[in-house]
């Protein structure tokens, strides 16, 4: 299986981040895996397969000119408008060499639609700023040939080492309010479900769009309230209601024709397991 892997050449931009760095850990034992760091660090500057890469004052070109890579997998943050240009520089890429690239997106790019979950073939319409952007690039990516990319669209993404589970824990710690929005309707998954989901993309050489969230939808105010409820058993925690509309809103990405095998589909309840062995 290795061998028959090894063919690859993998880019992660963004490497440093929470989920380009799980994607990396599941990746290097197949595949000649190379990322990208922002900010300086030993670990990463005594690794050679680690570039360092400011999306803001660096191009891209002498990254990919660098790795060489067969695949792109794209988990950049930083500046919208500097990750716009970068991502124009990756698509002329694209075209010029034997690549694809798998694009990270986000359930935000419907976050203009609230009445219904979304799908794969859903027309995107955003109102916020970051589901714009991400609208951009899917758009920029999709005027390319089809079998060069695949575009994977995530719901909340969980995890040990999560951005929103740290703050949970600092505000238990600091014993300050905790923002639950009760009206939104959601999916979720953790960051290992989508390494393996991504793993599975580049193993049958897959390309569209996909939507990998749960199977299942919760409330936001009451999945906050399930997960706290395993971090901490003092009562008293704050919360601070958020309402956005009166009526329940969807923010989900659910798949209905680019579907992955049972094995890698997960549960809300399967996303709360996994966080209590963390």
């Amino acid at each position: 299986m290795k061998a028959f892997e090894s063919k690859h050449r993998i880019l992660i931009l963004g490497a440093s981040g929470f989920i380009g760095n799980a994607i990396y850990k599941e990746l290097c034992a197949y595949f000649k895996t190379f990322g990208t760091y922002r900010i300086p660090k030993k670990i990463y500057e005594n690794n050679h397969h680690f570039f360092h890469y400011n999306v803001e004052e660096d191009d891209v070109y002498d990254v990919l000119e660098a790795t060489k890579p067969s695949i792109i997998i794209s988990c950049l943050r930083g500046d919208f408008r500097a990750q716009t240009i970068a991502h124009q520089h990756i698509a002329e890429y694209l075209i010029d060499n034997d690549c694809k690239i798998i694009f990270l997106s986000s359930a935000n790019v419907f976050d203009g639609y609230s009445k219904y979950p979304s799908y794969e073939l859903d027309k995107t319409l955003s109102d916020s700023i970051y589901g714009h952007f991400k609208i951009k690039i899917e758009n920029m990516l999709l005027r390319l040939p089809k079998k060069k990319v695949a575009i994977v669209r995530l719901p909340m993404v969980l995890g040990s080492q999560s951005p929103r589970l740290k703050a949970l824990k600092q505000h238990l710690q600091e014993k300050t309010a905790i923002e639950i929005f009760p009206n939104i309707i959601m999916n979720v998954t953790t960051d290992t479900k989508v390494t393996q989901q991504i793993h599975y993309i580049i193993n049958r050489n897959k390309h569209g769009i996909f939507h990998l969230g749960s199977t299942d939808l919760v409330h936001h105010d009451e999945y906050f309230k399930d997960i706290i409820k395993q971090l901490s058993s003092k009562n008293g925690v704050v919360y601070k209601h958020v309402y956005t509309t009166n009526e329940d809103r969807y923010l989900a990405v659910l798949p209905k024709f680019n579907k992955l095998p049972k094995h890698l589909e997960i549960t809300s309840s399967e996303v709360l397991e996994d966080l209590l062995k963390s």
